[in-house]
């Protein structure tokens, strides 16, 4: 042996002096823990702003989908039905909870990043791909498929890096980051609807992929996962369907999308197809829908931190379901108006929510994220129905039934959610 692998040798076979009787040879330097959340600060709010962003591009992508709707209802492109153009937004939204689920042990495994640039590149190349469509197949698999995998991919990042960074503060960092999605609800639509006579559909369609390739840039940038996950979670958690609680909470949910999607998918079509609006006023439904939304998922997020989740979540949903049979009433745009804001405003307890009560509702923490995942697959057959169910009624029943369906499911997802409440406290007036 050479005298410098010799040295080597016992330089690493240096040892620290031996502390509480502890031989110094079993001495190993183990990588700090990280400590508790810090509740701001700029490294955490710089991730508030790059969820933020991830929201703009996953759900405010999925608000835009009404003035699509009303598009391809027009015929220029393609010829389907209400029901059937339906399902490029339900497979759309579908894609972004179910395979939000499936991301979640990936996002475990350390793979933070990959997520954010496989879910950026799915985001802007179907934004790039459906400006080329001409039928029917083509939007499905371009505008459903492809960025509804892409806003799956980015979706688990959006919200799993927040518990890390916020304990105390958590509803309004979430409220807040939620937010992005109802602005991207504004913009998206208003792009789109001005670009689209001086442009045409292909480069309308093309500014929305660049603008959403800007946004992502933020996150790419500034995201940093501060707590690595101790290991994978499970993709299902077993226990969970014997949790009276957390079941009741995901059906509550399931059933409030139905309703929920009828509003997002047929608010514009509504006002030009009965003729409340004009065609203009009637693509700037969407924008002032989700305009109502933007307080909507922020100031019931804040609320949820000082009076509980659940005592927010039951009133916003008995009032969606209000609003959507005050459309029966509708005979002029200034109603509708009224009517579109206020869902938007109220609607918003549906995507900032359901997060924060299924942690509130789950007694072991260490199976949250597996049942968070559960959950939101579980949500994705909500706007199966929602959407071709609410064409469908449309096409066989008229306005009224549809509103009516959308409607009742609201009403029966808030008693629901009433009957969670009762067996989580009984006391009326506490926190919960």
């Amino acid at each position: 042996m050479s005298i410098i692998e010799e040295d080597k040798r016992s330089s690493s076979e240096v040892s620290l002096p031996s502390r509480v009787g502890r031989p110094a040879e079993q001495l190993s330097v183990e990588p700090p823990t990280p400590g508790p959340p810090p509740d701001g600060g700029t490294v955490a709010w710089l991730q508030v702003a790059s969820s933020w962003c991830l929201f703009f591009n996953t759900w405010g992508i999925l608000n835009t989908f009404g003035v699509f709707q009303t598009y391809y209802e027009s015929k220029k492109l393609f010829h389907a039905s209400s029901s059937t153009i339906a399902w490029i937004g339900s497979i759309q939204a579908v894609m972004v909870l179910f395979f939000g689920a499936v991301a979640g042990p990936i996002y475990d495994g350390g793979h933070f990043r990959l997520l954010l640039i496989v879910g950026s590149f799915l985001v802007v190349f179907g934004f790039m791909m459906t400006s080329l469509v001409h039928t029917f197949w083509q939007a499905l698999l371009a505008q459903g498929f492809c960025i509804g995998l892409g806003g799956g991919a980015l979706f688990v990042p959006a919200i799993a890096i927040m518990p890390t960074y916020f304990s105390k503060k958590l509803g309004l960092a979430m409220g807040l980051a939620a937010s992005g999605s109802s602005v991207g609800g504004i913009i998206y639509p208003i792009m789109f609807y001005k670009l689209l006579p001086q442009a045409g559909f292909g480069w309308s369609v093309r500014a929305l992929g660049f603008t959403s390739l800007a946004t992502l840039m933020i996150p790419l940038a500034f995201m940093r996962m501060r707590v690595q996950p101790a290991k994978a979670r499970a993709l299902v958690d077993t226990t969970a369907f014997t949790d009276t609680p957390y079941i009741l909470t995901v059906i509550s949910t399931l059933i409030g999308f139905v309703g929920l999607y009828v509003g997002f998918f047929y608010s514009s079509f509504y006002g030009q197809d009965a003729r409340l609006t004009s065609d203009s006023l009637a693509f700037y439904l969407v924008p002032i829908l989700n305009a109502g939304s933007v307080f909507g998922r922020t100031l019931p997020s804040w609320l949820s931190d000082k009076i509980g989740p659940l005592n927010v979540m039951i009133p916003g949903t008995l009032m969606v379901a209000v609003l959507l049979f005050c459309n029966i009433a509708v005979h002029n745009a200034g109603g509708l108006v009224v009517t579109v804001l206020l869902f938007g405003f109220f609607s918003g307890v549906f995507i900032a929510l359901p997060p924060i009560i299924m942690v509130a509702t789950t007694a072991d923490k260490t199976k949250v994220g597996s049942r968070m995942g559960m959950g939101f697959a579980i949500f994705g057959l909500g706007v199966l129905i929602g959407g071709p169910g609410g064409g469908s009624v449309l096409q066989q029943s008229g306005w009224r039934s549809t509103w009516i369906f959308g409607g009742v499911f609201c009403l029966a997802s808030g008693t629901l959610f009433c009957i969670v409440r009762f067996i989580r406290n009984k006391n009326l007036i506490a926190k919960c």
